[in-house]
């Protein structure tokens, strides 16, 4: 008598190749993909001017960590704030606004101010920035 062996079971296809293959699709896709929106028309950021030295001249406005607020070492509240800077633009429409906010500022604080001197009217707002110390 001959034994035959049995032939062996046919296992059914696994999908661990096909697993494989969709998680690489999704990481080509990832890769390749962008993933923030993009505008209509072209943005060019500004450009920093870091150590260089600071213009010369005009009323610098000072933001501590809290809100408070200061006009060239003077503490004022923000309508006495408006009334000022007017009547220093009225004197000269040159002026320059100097916004040196403290690093704990928060955006709520000087973003508004920067937007209402420039409907004021001032056409040269510098913002005060320390830079980085160079590696």
């Amino acid at each position: 008598m001959k034994l035959r062996r049995p032939a062996p079971a046919q296992h059914s296809e696994t999908i661990i190749a096909l697993i494989d293959v969709v998680l690489f699709l999704l990481i080509f896709f990832m890769l390749i993909g962008r993933m923030d929106a993009t505008a209509p028309f072209e943005v060019s950021p500004p450009l920093a001017t870091t150590g260089s030295d600071m213009p010369a001249g005009g009323a610098t406005l000072a933001i501590a960590a809290d809100g408070a607020l200061a006009l060239d070492g003077q503490a004022l509240d923000r309508t006495t704030l408006d009334s000022r800077l007017a009547a220093l633009l009225a004197e000269d429409p040159d002026l320059r606004l100097r916004v040196n906010a403290h690093k704990a500022a928060e955006l709520r604080h000087v973003l508004p101010l920067v937007g209402a001197a420039e409907a004021m009217g001032f056409r040269d707002v510098v913002l005060v920035v320390t830079p980085a110390d160079q590696p």
